[in-house]
């Protein structure tokens, strides 16, 4: 097979820290607070800018309380874990990498009696209808790993007496969240938004903060998770008071990307941009006769974690160390020519490739990607026949 004539502009497909904004350069973070102390009054300012331009462009309920804290999305969650869990039951649901995480905080770590894992395997949903009104909930709306997401906030019941707490950090700017389903939402800026990493974003509804005011943990509480301040909310925190140390550098990036957010059009730009990059791999691989989607159900399917395995019966009979080989000649392939960076899978997930199709990617970059990858499926192929003979 001969090589495309054609390589995208900007070949970063990776699913996080994602590509940057269309048209984005340094000049983007000039009004970077380098060298200023985050509590000083410009800095502070641009914190709270961070979290009041998320609230509009967003839509978040004027009484949630949004924060910007450590080890994004990730310290975002743990956060949550550690600060709220244990007073009643939890529900966890987990078909992918990150969320099974949080099934291992909630049972090994801090060891929940009443604790029940809804587990599915990579490509598959639980049965969210099993989720309990009086327990907690511990879900990721979209599964980054496995390419799939709930489809909806419906399974959440309104009249629930237990919190909902939802790692959200490849589904914010890429659906429209029903943040009144949602007690505690996480999410980092390097996903939609394509923002550095480093950096997670915690929203709390007003029953979020009331669980916090009155329940302590048993268990010691790491400086970075400590919401709390004389037995009340930390206000600071929710107002750009950051507990530890931010990048200002990074600081500057968010907000040009949230003012890029702005200038297309907000939210249903971002959400549109989503699903177009997404319908452009989704219908390639309908046509395509090597691949297919990780994810089973179309309606569960994300629009910014498009996953997919190899389906020919050659690779699919190989064990998985050899699938695994297959994959990285693939994508290093790809990456040589650049045509697709940090195209493969996550390393838990089955062997295959992940595109992200976030609102920061162009679709006529994917266009441009996508015969790449026949490309390189078919060198690799070609190669590995060649070793075997």
């Amino acid at each position: 097979m001969e090589k495309p004539a054609k390589t995208p502009k900007n070949p970063c497909f990776s699913s996080g820290p994602c590509a940057k904004r269309p048209g984005w350069n340094i000049e983007a973070i000039e009004r970077a607070c380098l060298g200023r102390s985050h509590r000083a009054g410009i800095s502070k300012t641009q914190l709270k800018d961070v979290i009041e331009t998320h609230r509009a462009i967003l839509g978040i309920p004027a009484d949630y309380k949004i924060g910007i804290v450590a080890a994004s999305d990730t310290g975002a969650v743990e956060m949550a874990l550690w600060s709220l869990l244990g007073p009643k039951p939890v529900d966890v649901f987990a078909w992918e990498s990150f969320s099974r995480d949080w099934l291992v905080d909630v049972t090994k770590e801090l060891k929940i009696k009443d604790a029940i894992a809804y587990d599915a395997k990579f490509g598959e949903l639980p049965d969210l209808s099993k989720a309990r009104k009086n327990a907690d909930i511990v879900f990721a709306w979209n599964g980054t790993t496995s390419g799939v997401r709930v489809p909806d906030g419906d399974w959440i019941a309104d009249d629930r007496e237990g919190l909902t707490i939802c790692d959200a950090t490849s589904a914010v700017f890429a659906y429209d969240m029903p943040w009144k389903k949602l007690d505690v939402t996480t999410w980092s800026w390097q996903k939609v938004l394509g923002g550095e990493a480093a950096h997670g974003m915690i929203v709390l509804s007003p029953r979020a903060v009331q669980r916090l005011e009155s329940y302590t943990p048993p268990w010691p509480m790491p400086k970075t998770f400590r919401m709390l301040k004389k037995g009340k909310l930390n206000d600071g925190i929710f107002t750009g008071e950051t507990i530890n140390t931010p990048s200002m550098l990074a600081v500057a990036d968010v907000l040009d990307s949230l003012k890029w957010v702005q200038s297309i059009g907000g939210l249903s730009a971002t959400m549109k941009r989503c699903e177009e990059n997404s319908n452009v791999v989704n219908q390639w691989i309908e046509k395509s006769a090597f691949v297919d989607f990780l994810a089973k159900d179309a309606k569960t399917r994300s629009r910014t974690s498009v996953c997919m395995k190899f389906n020919e019966p050659w690779f699919t009979a190989l064990d998985e160390e050899s699938q695994q080989a297959f994959v990285k000649d693939v994508t290093k392939a790809l990456e040589g020519e650049k045509a697709a960076y940090d195209a493969g899978s996550y390393r838990d997930a089955p062997a295959g490739l992940r595109i992200w199709c976030g609102s920061t990617v162009e679709a006529d970059d994917i266009r441009a990607m996508l015969p790449w990858v026949e490309w390189a499926y078919e060198s690799a192929k070609a190669q590995r026949a060649k070793k075997a003979a």
